[in-house]
């Protein structure tokens, strides 16, 4: 069973336009997870970070963006209040744990990823300001979910970065398509 909510990449682009800003490589009507593979052997392989938080719905595009991120820590490191934040989102998604996740990202240093992640978290519906109905835009998730995982992705290097975003990439396709079959 896949939880992709898209036929075709082309879809995602239309469903989200501000994709298309940060994506340069146009989408066919091809599945979205092959042209996310495209995407990840391309001459942008950055792009291909962009497309997994579009592609996935809010809740895992978060948990995409967490995942990706705690892969990344050094070992024996305890993830950051930011990414504690978002985790605690995607295991209990009401709203007071989505604003107790924009309560640390907005007091958060934006260097951190982690604090991306918990925009993304803080950001995945609702109003985004206590007390007044503020709705959050539909892209916001993917905008910061692909903030913290680029920030993170940022501090690796040569082959490290290679296979860092390798295995955010797979996590991604993992997280799409969760029944275990390969996608063409």
């Amino acid at each position: 069973m896949t939880r992709l909510r898209f036929n075709t990449a082309r879809e995602v682009f239309e469903t989200f336009p501000s994709a298309g800003k940060v994506i340069a490589t146009k989408p066919a009507a091809e599945h979205p997870l092959a042209f996310l593979r495209r995407l990840a052997q391309g001459p942008a392989p950055a792009e291909a970070i962009a497309f997994c938080a579009y592609v996935l719905p809010r809740r895992e595009a978060v948990w995409w963006a967490a995942q990706s991120l705690r892969a990344m820590l050094p070992p024996g490191t305890a993830p950051d209040q930011g990414l504690a934040a978002a985790e605690a989102w995607v295991r209990d998604p009401r709203d007071e744990t989505r604003r107790a996740a924009l309560v640390l990202a907005e007091a958060g240093d934006p260097a951190q990823p982690g604090t991306w992640a918990a925009f993304a978290a803080a950001y995945s519906g609702g109003s985004m300001v206590e007390g007044h109905a503020v709705p959050c835009p539909p892209d916001l998730t993917a905008k910061m979910a692909r903030i913290a995982v680029l920030t993170a992705l940022g501090r690796r290097i040569g082959r490290d970065h290679q296979a860092a975003l390798r295995n955010c990439v797979e996590a991604c396709i993992r997280l799409a398509d969760d029944d275990g079959k390969p996608t063409s």
